[in-house]
């Protein structure tokens, strides 16, 4: 029985590398878990045609955009774990949603899911309406402390990264801040800019052209240390929280049950492409996107620490699901 089962287990190691020397042998489906345009839909497009290049079969992007990222990362849950089905989704879909809509999701993410590799980093800025007398992030912290729930910030609805973020900021600081919940970034930021809210945490890309047009102030950075492109803005770390950063990141997922050597093939390729000094040059660095792109167990350490600490903000400042 013994010597039946051990060749039976060399066969499946044989085959899953066989598999793994001819994949992909057809097209791939990586599904966005997101509308066309944003952060998520870009690293994602850009991702695919690399992978497209490297393996010379077409990686058909689709979007599934709705729901908090649950629409999409439900898509690849049920999905047949071979390899041509794959997730490119924000942080939040394995971070946030399982402590905010816990019990409710139509999947497990620790059980359904093989993480594959990190993508991209990006780091937010705090803002401030251009008519609020602050001008650091310790000038916030003292006037909220001041004046408790009086000042408020825009969110793009619960639970996304300029929420949690501003609830992180809050914790830390031991403030009272007041959210107020928008569709999108976009429109909480034209309401930053019209007075309407005090302050926000948004992407450095998408905050930049409104504090360039001097219709916003800009704070700090959310990054550990100051950007390189960005040398001369402080981080909001050096201005009145030590410790705090701000920021959010986009990973690449397979359904459980994919073979190892194919999520290994795939990571290979992934860390290739994004080590690439051309590819930075051409996509990365102008963006400020900074790669995460490591090896599977690395960055599923690093997922189970970032919703341990979520989990933590979530319930200390008691922010529930809509």
């Amino acid at each position: 029985m013994g010597r039946w089962f051990g060749a039976f287990v060399a066969l499946q190691c044989l085959c899953g590398a066989s598999v793994a020397q001819t994949y992909p042998d057809r097209p791939v489906t990586m599904i966005v878990a997101a509308a066309p345009g944003g952060v998520t839909d870009i690293v994602g497009r850009a991702l695919g045609q690399e992978l497209g290049k490297a393996w010379g079969q077409p990686v058909v992007i689709e979007n599934r955009g709705g729901a908090a990222n649950i629409l999409g990362t439900e898509a690849v849950a049920k999905a047949a774990p071979d390899g041509y089905t794959l997730l490119v989704v924000e942080a939040g879909a394995f971070t946030i949603n399982p402590t905010l809509y816990k019990g409710k999701l139509p999947y497990d993410t620790e059980k359904d899911f093989a993480p594959i590799t990190g993508l991209v980093r990006i780091n937010q800025a705090l803002l401030a309406d251009k008519a609020l007398p602050v001008t650091t992030a310790a000038d916030v912290i003292a006037m909220a402390k001041a004046k408790p729930g009086t000042l408020t910030y825009g969110t793009a609805g619960v639970g996304t990264a300029p929420h949690m973020n501003m609830a992180l900021f809050a914790s830390m600081a031991g403030i009272n801040l007041v959210a107020v919940h928008y569709r999108g970034a976009a429109p909480a930021l034209n309401d930053l800019m019209g007075d309407h809210i005090n302050l926000m945490i948004v992407s450095v890309s998408l905050a930049l052209p409104s504090v360039k047009a001097g219709k916003v102030k800009l704070l700090g950075i959310g990054s550990e240390k100051r950007l390189p492109q960005l040398p001369a803005i402080p981080t909001v770390a050096e201005t009145g929280l030590p410790g705090y950063e701000a920021g959010t990141w986009f990973g690449l997922f397979a359904p459980a049950g994919t073979p190892h050597d194919i999520v290994m093939k795939i990571d290979d390729e992934v860390q290739h492409i994004f080590a690439d000094p051309a590819f930075r040059a051409r996509f990365l660095d102008p963006q400020m996107y900074e790669s995460i792109a490591g090896p599977p167990d690395k960055f599923s350490a690093y997922i189970k620490a970032e919703q341990a600490k979520w989990a933590k903000v979530i319930r200390e400042a008691g922010i529930k699901a809509e």
